[in-house]
């Protein structure tokens, strides 16, 4: 078994949010994926940024703001 730090970006409305994960590589046929806790961050991350609470957000990920580009 072989784990892997990643960045997953979690989008909702005009926020984006920098979620840091960890893979889990093995033999399996469901490999990489997800710890159960890491999961549970990026849909807690999700939904934060769905109701508007960005200090929730931001104790589990780094938050951005959208901002369109004039060409």
């Amino acid at each position: 078994m072989t784990k892997r730090q990643l960045s997953k970006l979690v989008h909702e409305g005009e926020y984006v949010a920098e979620v840091e994960v960890e893979l889990i590589y093995t033999d399996e046929a469901w490999s990489p994926y997800l710890s159960l806790t890491d999961a549970q961050k990026l849909d807690e991350v999700r939904l934060a940024l769905r109701r508007g609470d960005l200090k929730a957000a931001a104790r589990l990920a780094r938050v951005f703001k959208l901002t369109p580009v004039v060409a």
